[in-house]
């Protein structure tokens, strides 16, 4: 068994062009050396001609007789899955915590508070998934292609944020097209303390991962998005082959013939038949990697096929799996801790399952697959303004991306068990947050609010003269539990809603900042949200079947 090579090694000794990985080689995966499409080709125009050839229909592979129900997937990642039946006491876990390779979970300087806990005592769990393309590995370079650059710095080229609600009742999914333009945040390598500046002006997101480590993936997405990320989870093309192996078919949908391939050799070398097909193993990894083919050849494409791939996944995993041979158990559970890289808190078998335990108690008619929404800048795209940071904000607040959410607490259930001190003896620094993308921030505010605080009792408010920071949304914030009450006090004398109340580490006390929604005024009006996903998302709902891939005319045979 070939081992995946996810920064085995920690070498990163070259830097490839960040259009290539995931991509589609000028070969198709496993059919020999390619060379990637480029950064330099247009990701948003479909290219090539169609190809001439036969291809067969797939089969639904065997089911055994003898049934013995496994752990259900209910989740993504199929490693969740054959770690939660090693569990169930079939493997050695000394040797299977051995396999599993780990890195730092944050590169960044920047550190995000996690999420205040429900009045169950829950939070939620936000996980990154990463899909390396590093050919670092023989294997890895037979199924990448580009073989000009074996042992380069590997791209981020699949990038997921798996959130599992607080109640566990249901589960979202965001990806991020590899080609999104935005800025790397500062990075540190933990293997030889090198300092990776922060990226001059916006680079493709990609990148991220050559900067140190899969960690500085997680500081990128926690700089955009503002979600505090809990752990992160990387494949490279080795490991998504042999997990696909072990699974078995997955049924996946196209519009038409395709045939992945231009006349300049470009593509994946996916092959199908109209209609549904049971794929596995490198025709997986074929269709995980496709955008030549798929509606008009562009990123997004390729995210909505990952997307239909993985509910199909979740569906067969829970419907029909079934493993009754402890040697077959024993080699999936091989396969799967042989293939992840993982941060420090779920690097162990027990970590992993437990994990599992919690993602399965989501049925797929709960899961919300989604693409950040977006706007193209020639070839690359940037998060869509207003419809992006809605997204984030739904995941951070964790409301369900399905719309099926109960109907929230009222504002008095979610007020704080601390008790506030008299107003004038709280302590409260007023900054001023006005500042947006296109708008300069308006001069004195934070003077004028901490007036309106004065007027309310609260003497002790003092303006920050000296900071003008940026914040769609004013927002109060304290550093620890025995200030919440104090901070909730203050929202509620300007009008401020106890939802923009947070815990923070970045205070270190309650600090009030005037957001790009108070830019006038002495009364605060809070505006009405809509938590509605976007359109723009695109959202796939994980038990939608009828879920088929428009295939372009110009790769069909």
């Amino acid at each position: 068994m070939v081992r995946s090579g996810v920064r085995g090694d920690r070498s990163r000794p070259g830097v490839r062009r960040a259009g290539e990985g995931w991509d589609e080689g000028s070969h198709g995966a496993g059919s020999g050396p390619a060379a990637g499409a480029g950064d330099d080709a247009p990701v948003s125009q479909p290219q090539g001609h169609g190809r001439h050839g036969g291809g067969g229909r797939g089969r639904a592979p065997g089911r055994p007789r003898r049934r013995r129900r496994i752990l259900r997937w209910s989740a993504t990642v199929l490693s969740v899955l054959i770690l939660g039946t090693a569990g169930a006491g079939y493997v050695y876990y000394q040797h299977l915590n051995g396999n599993i390779r780990k890195d730092d979970l944050n590169l960044g300087d920047k550190q995000i508070a996690k999420p205040t806990p429900n009045a169950a005592g829950q939070t939620p769990l936000n996980i990154l998934l990463i899909g390396s393309d590093a050919r670092d590995t023989k294997e890895n370079q037979q199924l990448g292609g580009a073989k000009e650059t074996f042992g380069g710095t590997p791209l981020a080229d699949v990038q997921m944020l798996l959130h599992l609600s607080a109640d566990r009742t249901n589960m979202s999914v965001i990806s991020m097209p590899r080609d999104t333009l935005l800025q790397i945040p500062k990075c540190t390598d933990p293997d030889d303390g090198k300092v990776y500046a922060a990226s001059n002006g916006r680079v493709m997101t990609n990148q991220s991962l050559g900067r140190g480590g899969p960690g500085c993936t997680v500081a990128t997405w926690q700089e955009l998005t503002g979600i505090h990320i809990d752990h992160f989870m990387m494949v490279d093309f080795s490991g998504v082959v042999s997990m696909a192996d072990a699974i078995g078919g997955v049924p996946v949908c196209v519009t038409a013939n395709i045939y992945s391939k231009d006349s300049q050799g470009h593509g994946s070398g996916l092959k199908l038949e109209e209609g549904t097909t049971y794929i596995k193993g490198k025709q997986a990894l074929q269709w995980l990697r496709t955008r030549y083919g798929f509606e008009d050849g562009s990123d997004i494409a390729r995210a909505k096929a990952q997307h239909q791939y993985m509910n199909s996944m979740v569906r067969e995993l829970r419907e029909n799996a079934t493993i009754t041979n402890p040697n077959k158990l024993r080699n999936l559970a091989e396969e799967a801790t042989d293939a992840l890289t993982v941060d420090d808190g779920l690097g162990t078998v027990k970590a992993l399952y437990d994990l599992s335990t919690e993602l399965r108690k989501v049925e797929p008619k709960r899961i919300t697959m989604t693409t950040m929404p977006y706007t193209y800048v020639g070839a690359r795209v940037v998060p869509k303004e207003g419809d992006a940071e809605k997204l984030f904000r739904l995941v951070r607040e964790d409301i369900a991306l399905d719309g099926k959410d109960k109907k929230k607490a009222t504002t008095e259930e979610n007020a704080s068990d601390d008790p506030a001190a008299a107003e004038d003896e709280i302590g409260v620094l007023v900054e001023n947050g006005t500042r947006t993308s296109t708008l300069a921030p308006v001069s004195g505010r934070a003077s004028t609010v901490t007036q309106l605080l004065v007027r309310e009792g609260f003497t002790k408010a003092t303006a920050d003269q000296t900071s003008a920071v940026s914040e769609d949304e004013t927002v109060v914030r304290y550093p620890s539990a025995e200030l919440e009450g104090d901070a909730q006090a203050v929202a509620k004398a300007l009008g401020i809603p106890l939802s923009q109340v947070e815990k923070s580490t970045a205070v270190s006390g309650v600090t009030l900042v005037v957001g790009a929604d108070w830019r006038e005024g002495t009364a605060y009006k809070a505006k009405k949200e809509n938590d509605t996903t976007p359109e723009s998302a695109d959202a796939l709902n994980g038990a939608n079947k009828k879920a088929c891939m428009q295939v372009n005319p110009n790769f069909t045979w």
